[in-house]
């Protein structure tokens, strides 16, 4: 957890809270202080922002974050009541918004759901770059035979698509299976389709 808050007593305040829920945290005067220590975008976590902060600017910071690859949850605090902040918060990108004093569960829960889905989005983006990372491993031949496969063509027509025998056509699939590291086609259909390679079967 980072927290990000300008007033000191204020910080400590969060921080405490956070603490006592089991988080561990890191805190900061200003929010591009987190970019100078660069967190590991891949841990499940969550930013939290006092924008009471003089500095802070709500649609800067999302930005701010998002130019610099850190695809971190954002939740907002502030002082003010006007729901305009919490409306451009929310434009901006920001995972949620709360006005003080904050109702202590229903923060934590925000804080809860900000986490899980940054887990989430973590192991879709790990599940797909070594899924990339496979795929580019396959030789040019192999690729087509991974083309044709997960398109539904039989051995024999994917030897007669590229003028080659069945046998050798086996050989390839087994080693695309192999490489790709799939059991079965059922398995390869699924994989290419969650890499946006297949368009999803109509139901």
């Amino acid at each position: 957890m980072h927290i990000v808050d300008g007033d000191a007593a204020s910080q400590a305040g969060i921080d405490r809270m956070l603490r006592a829920c089991g988080y561990e945290t890191r805190a900061y005067v200003r929010a591009d202080d987190i970019l100078k220590h660069r967190p590991d975008g891949e841990s499940a976590s969550c930013v939290v922002i006092d924008t009471s902060a003089p500095d802070e600017s709500i649609p800067d910071v999302v930005s701010l974050f998002s130019k610099a690859g850190l695809n971190l949850p954002v939740i907002f605090l502030t002082d003010r009541g006007d729901a305009r902040v919490g409306v451009r918060a929310i434009k901006a990108g920001a995972e949620d918004f709360f006005t003080k004093p904050i109702e202590r569960d229903e923060f934590i829960g925000a804080i809860d759901r900000a986490i899980s889905r940054h887990r989430l989005a973590s192991e879709q983006e790990s599940w797909v770059r070594t899924r990339l990372a496979r795929l580019q491993r396959l030789t040019r031949r192999e690729r087509e035979v991974f083309e044709l496969v997960v398109r539904g063509k039989m051995n024999k027509q994917v030897a007669f698509t590229l003028g080659t025998t069945e046998r050798t056509i086996k050989a390839h699939r087994h080693k695309v299976m192999e490489k790709m590291q799939v059991c079965s086609v059922v398995e390869l259909v699924t994989c290419a389709e969650r890499l946006g390679l297949l368009r999803p079967s109509a139901p």
